[in-house]
């Protein structure tokens, strides 16, 4: 079994567990677009690849699995999971199988309003988002909300170009700055992250592992402590079974007043996931039992409370002499 991972960038841990789970059973294959992304050097083996947005970046990725006998591949970057679940096909084609949800729930995660849209039609709490300025005002008119408030890109990742508004005067100057921009409603409260694995084969939740946030840096969780609620449980897994996600998914989720707000969700594995790993909620593990075929048996909330979590940097010393170094 070999597995291939996507854009590896700086997620080191994520290749190394891989390599753990496998153990000689099979190689871990990385790629990136930079030779000076770290994450590929601890893989048994890595490829440079153009950009994603290149119009051979398919083909090419494609030719990899097809030449290194890939068993199952997933990226670790938002824009790339809706190439991978829309050409889903090509892929089982070649005898690799993308780990990832369905193209249509993958772009409703990526399209923030979607989101919002899909969580009131379910009847889950969500925070309050408008596609304009208009909209906005006339809710704030009604006393439906307030200032502060974020606004945001509708698709977007990395926190890039979120500011929290405090007046209307801060919102005008970012719409006549940026383009698809939404508004999203303030969230006071305590930040969680949940990090979700769904049973590829029989569609059923088999891990939640919950944070609360301590600290964030560049819309990443840097300090977290882990944390268990049955009520929360009971919220993400009704919410990724009725969507029909599968694999790896990052939730993010907000408490106010005791009601839980599901706000991001991302159909990949987060930056926060080495917390849950730590914790003994191995997902690489379950997604190697699913691609040997087996199911994955309910461990949701098999993990100690009180668990910390805490980012601290590193760096990677390596001779790149005689190579052209690709940024």
């Amino acid at each position: 079994m070999n597995i291939l991972i996507l854009s590896a960038g700086t997620r080191d841990k994520v290749v190394q567990y891989f390599k753990k789970e496998l153990a000689g059973r099979g190689r871990v294959i990385a790629t990136d677009c930079s030779n000076l992304a770290p994450a590929v050097y601890e893989a048994d083996d890595f490829f440079l690849v153009p950009r994603i947005t290149a119009p051979d970046y398919l083909d090419k990725v494609l030719e990899i699995c097809r030449r290194e006998k890939i068993t199952g591949v997933f990226s670790l970057i938002d824009p790339e999971l809706s190439l991978l679940s829309k050409e889903r096909e090509r892929f089982l084609a070649v005898g690799t199988t993308p780990i990832v949800s369905g193209y249509e729930l993958v772009e409703t995660c990526f399209d923030k309003y979607r989101m919002f849209e899909l969580l009131q039609k379910m009847q889950i709490p969500a925070a309050k988002c408008y596609m304009d300025q208009e909209s906005f005002y006339r809710a704030r008119e009604a006393g439906e909300i307030s200032y502060p408030v974020f606004v945001k890109p509708v698709r977007g990742s990395a926190s890039i170009h979120i500011n929290k508004v405090e007046s209307q005067k801060e919102m005008e100057v970012l719409f006549d700055l940026y383009d698809d921009l939404m508004i999203q409603e303030y969230m006071d409260g305590t930040e969680f992250g949940a990090d979700v694995y769904v049973d590829m084969i029989s569609g059923k939740c088999t891990d939640i592992f919950v944070k609360k946030k301590i600290k964030m840096r560049a819309g990443e969780t840097d300090k977290s402590v882990s944390f268990k609620d049955e009520k929360l449980f009971g919220l993400i897994r009704d919410f990724v079974e009725k969507c029909g996600f599968r694999g790896m998914i990052d939730i993010d989720i907000f408490e106010i007043g005791g009601v839980y707000y599901l706000s991001e969700v991302n159909p990949r594995f987060g930056g926060g996931y080495p917390h849950a790993y730590g914790c003994g909620v191995n997902m690489a593990a379950a997604v190697v039992r699913n691609l040997s075929g087996q199911e994955n048996e309910v461990r949701i909330g098999e993990y100690r409370e009180g668990i910390c979590m805490m980012k601290f940097n590193e760096v990677m010393i390596r001779d790149m002499a005689g190579e052209e170094i690709v940024p």
